[in-house]
Parts: C-alpha cells; structure tokens; sequence
C-alpha cells in the first residue's frame, strides 16, 4: 500500500542515497520503509569524533506532518540526549516542518554533537560537566570508547 508517508519516505531515501551529508548515512529496514536505521560519524573536533553512533528513526503514517521517534541505538553521554536515547531536539517535538526530510533530522542531530545545549538537559550530569569542564568530558567519553566499550568506534 502507497500512502503519501510512505511515498514522501521512499523519495527522502533517493535524496539520502544520491547526495548524503558527510558523516551520515541511512536506510530503511527490510521491508518496511517505516522503520530507518542509521548511523552518524562522530564530527570532527568534538567529543564525540571517531565515534560511530547507531540510531533508529519511527516513521508513522502521519509523516512528514508529523516528526518520527528518533532514538540513539549507541549508548550516549549528552547533555540532550536521554538515557533511554530519545532525543532532546526542537525539530523532533515543537519546531518541527513538514519540510525536514531524512537528511535534515539527522543533519541537525550530527550539529547537536558539535554544539550541545546544556541550558536544555536531557541529561543533567553531562550539562554539568559539559558547562563546568569540556575537556574533562571529553577525556572521560573517550576513555568509554576505549576501555569500557560503551560507545562504538569507527574502527569497529
């Protein structure tokens, strides 16, 4: 059954395979254009650079009226990202448009990385250390990477 979600999902994932942002990709699942898998490259000069981060994007019937569920798969240590890795991002809740497409959702969370909002937490911890001391976070999320595993590297 083509619906005008599925229709609309189908032309973002052309867009996404012909000209794909740098450090991102996406696809749907096998056999449900619903259901998207996509991984985002750490960017560069971040905490989060060599990383590689997993994420799921929901897509309902009532798309692109309405945003999709967009959870980090990767465990993730964020000022705007919660526990559970739905994300904290005006796009995905109130200033969402039906003119974001695939790749402006995961474009806008690849910024996120680069710049994170401490003054809007999902996670309180990393808004603290992140406003207190960057480069301490910094060193502590690459030391997960390494040592305990808790985020995926590109290497992996």
């Amino acid at each position: 059954m083509s619906t005008p979600a599925r229709k609309r999902l189908m032309r973002d994932f052309k867009r996404l395979q012909h000209d794909p942002p740098a450090g991102i990709s996406g696809a749907p699942c096998d056999n449900n254009i619903m259901l998207w898998n996509a991984v985002i490259f750490g960017p560069d000069d971040t905490p989060w650079d060599g990383g590689t981060f997993k994420l799921t994007l929901q897509f309902m019937e009532d798309y692109p009226n309405k945003p999709p569920t967009v959870r980090f798969i990767s465990r993730m240590f964020h000022p705007n990202i919660y526990a559970d890795g739905s994300i904290c991002l005006d796009i995905l809740q109130n200033q969402w448009s039906p003119i974001y497409d695939v790749a402006a959702i995961l474009t806008s969370i690849q910024s996120l990385l680069c710049d994170p909002n401490p003054n809007s937490p999902a996670n309180s911890e990393a808004a603290r250390l992140f406003s207190e001391n960057k480069r301490y976070c910094t060193c502590e999320l690459r030391y997960g990477w390494i040592h305990q595993g808790t985020i995926g590297h590109k290497n992996e």
